[in-house]
């Protein structure tokens, strides 16, 4: 008998036992489709954490001012002295590897325009911030060198701020104030969306030296920056970067040797490695739970084909008397195995797609099922059908004709 000989048997010996069949099919439907649900939402939730962070620059660095030691005692995050525009030189002119470097000074500011008005972030930043976030302009421009140290009161607003103070209006050459400080939209960034549940579209950027004037007030540090984000070069190894930002800034901060940094790093690479391996496990747990499934699966179309062989041990006879062989009774049931493992993980596979994406409508949750996926689950129930269908095919094939055709 070929293959089509086969699957034509197989067909037949299912629908005459519809029922049974579909019963049996159950745990595996169940197993695939229950894989197939927490795959896809947790795929989904994992492929959008790792865009948000992508998002904000993998090759990016950014340092605060961190802890030191006043008096004996130790302070507590941002108590060490706030980094400054001489730290920002320092690292452009003596660090290779540093693409862009940029200030930032943040803050919150009330926002009119008009009669809208809005609370939103107000980010003073250098020009360079541009290259660093890798974040340009849809609307109009970024403020220049010239326009930060002429104190130009000019300002590039995210859409959200956009939508809020000016809705479906065009922003630029429109004056909003800020704290009551009057300044000019020069410019509207490209919609980046949210990252670690903040809006990143909601922000101001305006010149750091503005921002310092009219914004945030007198300090005792005339040229602070509040943080630093450094964009490493392509080619250059992120952590080799790192190392050498923080000799430069151990160095301009007189840091003793054997004392601890009074700054701090982050590296957003860190974060996406550390999502990475968070993923891999959670992969881990849901291959676990699909293996343990599918036995589960497996082991009751074992038992429903052992039955079925004793049922049909005449049937067996019958077709070896009349010249099958062994390997045909073996093949005829373990197609009908196989067969059976297939329609299941077909069917639990469209369940599945069907039910998280009902989920992800109903609870606004992201959902991404890869075709590996959706292929690994069709290949494990055909592997299960082959496995647990072997015995009861065996067992089939080396039945005695004579005493199979006696059976009752």
């Amino acid at each position: 008998m070929n293959v089509l000989e086969f699957l034509k048997t197989a067909l037949v010996a299912l629908r005459l036992n519809l029922m049974r069949s579909v019963l049996t099919t159950l745990g595996i439907i169940i197993g695939v489709g229950s894989v197939i649900v927490m795959s896809g939402i947790g795929s989904g939730a994992s492929k959008q954490i790792e865009d948000q962070i992508a998002s904000l620059g993998t090759n990016q660095l950014t340092i605060f001012p961190g802890a030191q030691n006043v008096g004996g005692r130790r302070g507590g995050f941002g108590s060490a002295p706030p980094m400054t525009e001489k730290d920002v030189r320092a690292i452009r002119e003596g660090v290779q590897g540093v693409a862009a470097v940029a200030g930032n000074l943040q803050g919150n500011a009330n926002l009119v325009a008009g009669n809208a008005n809005w609370v939103s972030r107000v980010n003073g930043v250098t020009d360079e911030i541009e290259q660093v976030r890798d974040w340009p302009v849809a609307e109009g421009r970024f403020f220049t060198a010239d326009d930060a140290a002429a104190g130009q009161k000019v300002a590039v607003i995210g859409s959200t701020v956009a939508r809020e103070l000016f809705g479906g209006a065009d922003p630029l050459g429109s004056t909003i104030r800020m704290n009551n400080a009057p300044f000019t939209v020069i410019g509207v960034l490209e919609t980046k969306g949210q990252a670690g549940g903040q809006d990143q579209d909601d922000i101001v950027m305006v010149p750091l030296s503005t921002a310092r004037s009219r914004l945030v007030g007198r300090t005792n540090v005339p040229d602070i920056v509040g943080q630093i984000l450094v964009k490493v070069e392509d080619g250059y190894n992120i952590d080799e970067v790192q190392a050498d930002i923080e000799k430069v800034l151990r160095e301009r901060r007189r840091v003793q040797p054997n004392a601890e940094n009074n700054f701090m790093i982050r590296n957003f690479a860190e974060f996406l490695e550390t999502r990475s391996a968070a993923s891999r496990t959670l992969g881990l747990l849901l291959a676990a739970t699909a293996a343990i499934s599918l036995v589960v699966g497996g082991i009751g179309i074992m038992n429903i084909m052992l039955v079925s062989v004793t049922e049909r041990t005449r049937e067996i006879g019958l077709r070896m008397a009349i010249g099958a062989r062994g390997g045909d009774i073996m093949g005829q049931f373990l197609t009908e195995a196989v067969l059976l493992c297939l329609v299941g993980g077909l069917i639990g596979l469209t369940l599945g797609v069907g039910v998280a994406f009902v989920l992800a409508a109903a609870f606004k949750w992201v959902v991404y099922i890869s075709p590996w996926a959706a292929l690994m689950a069709i290949g494990a129930s055909a592997f299960v059908g082959v496995v647990f269908g072997f015995v009861p095919a065996r067992r089939a094939s080396q039945l005695n004709p004579i005493d199979a055709l006696r059976y009752e």
